[in-house]
């Protein structure tokens, strides 16, 4: 089984791209989506981000995930916390998530931060999207409703995206002057 990653910073178009993927008929893991559905159900996971940010951050018994936004995304330690505690649980939802799928020749798994976790470790190849900072920011502001302040605070505590694509084995362009489906299309060509 090939393990495709698929990564890029926020606002490139990750899951658009997955999901053109996933309706070729490969599965894909969301490691993003994956780690927010743990983090409002998985209780220790829960008690362990209790432990570290304290109860500030919950409302209702819940995580308040803006509350922790806020926090993580103006703190770069304290986004390295939260990323070490949820990344573990994340890798053994990977994990059991390819021992379902062991006929399939080709898996992908998107996420966020792929080398920032180093999962890309446990990949074969790594596609990343790439798109340029403005229309990123524009798809953000239209997708979340965040100001451009918040957008660029987040892009600032992410990996640099030029250094996402040197690490990189592909690129892919989504500035909607490029086919997705053809940068795809010759990138499976290769992988099979």
């Amino acid at each position: 089984m090939l393990k495709i990653g698929i990564t890029g910073g926020i606002g490139v178009g990750k899951t658009y791209v997955s999901n053109i993927i996933e309706k070729m008929g490969y599965p894909v893991f969301y490691a993003d989506q994956t780690a927010k559905d743990l983090v409002k159900n998985d209780y220790k996971l829960i008690e362990l981000i209790k432990k570290e940010f304290g109860h500030d951050i919950f409302l209702n018994e819940k995580i308040d995930s803006k509350k922790l936004s806020n926090i993580v995304f103006v703190d770069s330690n304290a986004l390295n916390k939260l990323n070490s505690i949820i990344h573990p649980f994340v890798f053994e939802k990977f994990g059991e998530w390819c021992k379902n799928l062991k006929n399939q020749k080709i898996v992908f798994k998107e996420a966020a931060i792929l080398f920032e976790s180093k999962s890309h470790l446990d990949l074969d190849k790594v596609i990343c999207v790439s798109a340029d900072k403005k229309i990123r920011i524009d798809r953000i502001k239209l997708r979340d409703g965040r100001s451009e302040n918040e957008i660029n605070q987040i892009i600032s505590k992410q990996m640099d995206q030029q250094e996402k694509e040197k690490l990189s084995d592909f690129i892919i362009k989504n500035n909607g002057k490029e086919s997705i489906l053809l940068q795809l299309n010759n990138i499976l060509n290769y992988l099979e």
